[in-house]
């Protein structure tokens, strides 16, 4: 199977499995979806969604998160992962966001960017999830899998994503990324999948018979 034929069954597959696209991370605002897509970095979105309503409920907007100090966030998000570098950057990132946005959270790519504890890929998730502009998040399953379909060569998520924005249509990237990550976790699995057992796997490389190794992101 051709690559131009892989990209249109991936699509039609992942459409068939997943037709509507519910953001993992449970919020009722932007800031909160900027909040809990910083806080799932090394952490799961299920534990995410367990610490955010507890935080949420005492701060759900920059001013009200400024009125917290760094050691009570903290104390809430300490399940997460690197809990002492979040609790910072996200009382510093309200604080910033008061300040200079008025409360509200940028639309581009490159002031997300330059709040604390936002890099890109929380930039993108933002944008495309809460602004409905088109981008295209690499996470570590989006990662593997783009190697496991030989969508990419892998040397890094900034190599992938460049590659995935060339073979799929824009206007479904925002969809896709999110299709991506549901087939990642359920049938295309890190252990679960080496390449050769999902059925896209199978389908696209019937004669594959031995696992792939994919880079790690």
């Amino acid at each position: 199977m051709k690559k131009t034929e892989r990209v249109t069954f991936i699509m039609g597959k992942l459409e068939k499995l997943y037709p509507e696209t519910p953001v993992p991370l449970n919020h009722s605002n932007l800031y909160e979806l900027l909040i809990a897509v910083l806080l799932s970095a090394q952490c799961t979105d299920e534990r995410v969604n367990k610490i955010t309503p507890q935080l949420f409920k005492k701060a759900n907007s920059p001013k009200k998160m400024c009125k917290l100090s760094i050691d009570e966030i903290y104390e809430i998000i300490r399940p997460c992962g690197l809990a002492p570098q979040k609790s910072k950057a996200i009382y510093n990132l309200s604080k910033i966001l008061k300040e200079k946005y008025d409360e509200k959270v940028p639309k581009t790519l490159q002031e997300l960017e330059s709040l604390p504890g936002v890099g890109h890929k929380t930039a993108s998730v933002v944008i495309s999830q809460g602004y409905g502009i088109a981008a295209f998040p690499v996470d570590t399953h989006i990662h593997r899998l783009a190697q496991r379909w030989k969508l990419t060569s892998g040397k890094n998520v900034k190599q992938t994503e460049k590659d995935l924005k060339k073979l799929f249509p824009e206007e479904k990237w925002n969809k896709l990324h999110l299709q991506i990550i549901f087939y990642g976790r359920e049938y295309c699995t890190a252990r679960g999948c080496d390449g050769t057992k999902c059925n896209i796997c199978k389908t696209c490389f019937p004669k594959r018979n031995r696992p792939l190794k994919t880079l790690k992101s």
